[in-house]
């Protein structure tokens, strides 16, 4: 049944509905059943196979060709754009800062108007969860 089935280009299966039915012609020896087929039955078996491994192999390689050439083509556009980026100084030390307005203050004379702090330099100072919790 399985090679009539391949012949046909059916399954096991349906080999065995259609002798059930009696659309094909078979004989029984010795507890075998042999299905008999007409040369109109049967379907032309070639040797061409239906294995796609060669083609898809080839088709893997050249994607992985043209994902290589796209791999280099970004390299490159990455080592062009890290040229051009300008190199990023460190934050200033303490040490370095520059000087504040009360290093300055013993030196010069401060107006009246700068010796009270105003209500936004104090705000600044103070944290912010200490003005939304009080404290």
């Amino acid at each position: 049944m399985a090679e009539a089935a391949e012949v046909l280009g059916i399954s096991a299966e349906a080999v065995r509905m259609r002798l059930r039915r009696g659309t094909l012609d078979s004989e029984r020896h010795e507890g075998t059943i042999y299905v008999l087929l007409d040369t109109d039955q049967t379907r032309h078996v070639t040797d061409t196979s239906t294995d796609r491994t060669d083609l898809l192999i080839a088709e893997m390689q050249e994607r992985i060709r043209s994902l290589e050439e796209a791999n280099r083509e970004n390299r490159r556009l990455l080592a062009a754009a890290l040229e051009r980026i300008p190199a990023i100084e460190a934050p200033q030390s303490d040490e370095s800062a520059p000087e504040t307005a009360s290093e300055s203050s013993e030196r010069v004379e401060p107006s009246p108007a700068s010796t009270e702090p105003s209500e936004a330099l104090r705000r600044r100072k103070t944290p912010w969860w200490r003005r939304v919790f009080g404290g």
